[in-house]
């Protein structure tokens, strides 16, 4: 490494962030990639470990020493060679990624990691400031042709990577706009939508053609899009040389509670990309706000954070965050380094107000009299002692809070059963679509030419193992057309 004692000399050091209170006054991102001078002396800190054990703890193996070291000594152009090596967009990774590499980083064991997502972050915004991220056209077509249904990070993944490859490769997105989850679920305060436009251009030169509003089978109930088109699943695979399934899961997680039906309680996603599209500058957006509203978020993981990050935005009286599991430890190291350990983790939403609880059980969701007739007022909840992995409600626990807004956050479950049911695909015990990641026939379902890869395979996941999925699929799909690959996995 550039600098051998860096990792004694220098201490970690976190990208600034406008205050909380600033923020909390508008939608876009409130983090500052670091300075050239700064991500060098972060550089520096990547030890000389031998065995680089942040490059297994990511997902898609990002050569993260390598590009540390050529940070250190400031050769930005090679260094985002490197990472668009292993990474088709580093700068969603860059701002949303919860950065597993950090805590399998040898610092860790004893000290502050090093800041990793910190130099991804700046490499590749100075790479876009700088002209160096252009399209990658393939040299001859390959005449095969490739459908792609979901826009989320793993079907865009596999569409660049297959594009890159000569094949003509077809994106369908039942939304009006590209991106999934990455354009309607994560809000614009981290990560601003011009960032997927931006990749789309690059995508379009290369080769991808984009559709939307194009429902492939039937859409999900309560989730139609009044400008779409439907496509039959029969008339992909006819028509096309293979078929991707990059989906998503996109099933919420329901809570079955007495008063579930009262207005006023909703699953996050039904919130959520209601936002974005007024950032977006749509008209006649659902009028669905936490303003001045006592929320209540049912759900501890990071859907749960967006969800108090938006109702502060909105204005909201009070923000409440329940999470079913006892509060992890405050822990200072990494008790079982390389792997991702329990630990407390305050977001940048957290930070900007919200009462958190933990080891608590909604029993039930009440309604209101007269003019709030049909309308949640408040929730009945018990307090948890976990012994041995099984919850046991406390006695004497029960407790009522006022909540005039209540959004479930509890994850996903599984992709729409009647989406995979279409293509008949085989399903797993998880409702997921049925496919190995490795081996002969890698990411293949039962369907000849027809593949799955990101969360409508291995179940619902991060940003990152979506981009993993999606460049491994797409050599899958490459070696099936043509015998061998050039992509790499």
């Amino acid at each position: 490494m550039g600098k051998v004692t860096g990792f004694m000399e220098y201490r970690r050091l976190q990208e600034a962030a406008e205050a909380p209170e600033q923020r909390k006054r508008h939608y876009r991102e409130f983090v500052a990639h670091l300075s050239d001078a700064e991500a060098k002396v972060q550089g520096a800190r990547c030890m000389d470990c031998g065995t680089p054990f942040c490059m297994p703890g990511c997902p898609v193996n990002n050569i993260i020493p390598d590009w540390n070291d050529l940070v250190y000594r400031e050769d930005w152009e090679r260094a985002i060679e490197v990472l668009h090596s292993t990474n088709n967009f580093p700068e969603f990774t860059g701002r949303v990624c919860p950065a597993p590499c950090e805590e399998a980083c040898t610092l860790r064991i004893n000290n502050d990691p090093v800041g990793i997502k910190s130099i991804e972050h700046a490499i590749i915004d100075k790479a876009w400031e700088a002209g160096w991220v252009l399209p990658l056209a393939p040299a001859e077509k390959s005449g095969r042709r490739i459908a792609i249904v979901g826009s989320g990070p793993a079907g865009l993944a596999s569409a660049q990577q297959l594009a890159r490859a000569g094949h003509d490769v077809v994106v369908f997105e039942k939304n009006d706009r590209i991106g999934g989850l990455l354009r309607y679920g994560i809000p614009d305060f981290k990560l601003e939508k011009w960032l997927i436009d931006r990749r789309m251009e690059q995508m379009r030169a290369e080769g991808v053609e984009f559709r939307v509003n194009h429902v492939v089978g039937a859409a999900p109930v309560g989730a139609g899009n009044a400008q779409a088109q439907t496509v039959d699943p029969r008339q992909l695979v006819d028509e096309f040389d293979a078929v991707v399934l990059a989906g998503g899961a996109e099933q919420p997680r329901d809570l079955p509670v007495p008063g579930r039906e009262l207005d006023g309680v909703h699953f996050a996603m039904d919130f959520l990309p209601l936002q974005n599209r007024r950032v977006a500058g749509d008209d006649r957006v659902k009028e669905l706000w936490a303003s001045g509203k006592h929320v209540v978020v049912i759900g501890g993981g990071d859907t749960g954070s967006d969800c108090v990050g938006t109702s502060n935005r909105h204005g909201a009286s009070s923000v409440t965050q329940f999470e079913l599991l006892p509060m992890p430890p405050e822990l200072e190291r990494n008790p079982v380094w390389p792997y991702w350990p329990s630990r407390l983790r305050t977001s940048s939403s957290h930070e900007e107000g919200c009462s958190r609880d933990w080891a608590i059980a909604t029993k039930a969701f009440i309604g209101g009299v007269g003019e709030q007739s049909g309308r949640v007022v408040a929730l009945k909840a018990v307090r948890l002692d976990w012994k041995n992995g099984r919850m046991v409600e406390l006695p004497g626990s029960e407790f009522t809070l006022p909540a005039d807004f209540v959004l479930l956050a509890m994850g996903f479950v599984s992709p729409w059963q009647s989406f995979l049911d279409a293509f008949g695909v085989e399903k797993d015990e998880r409702g997921n679509a049925r496919a190995t990641s490795d081996g002969a026939g890698c990411y293949a379902t039962s369907v000849p030419k027809v593949f799955a890869a990101g969360d409508l395979r291995r179940g619902q996941s991060l940003v990152v193992w979506a981009i993993r999925e999606g460049r491994q699929c797409a050599r899958a799909v490459d070696e099936f057309l043509t015998g061998s690959s050039v992509l790499p996995r």
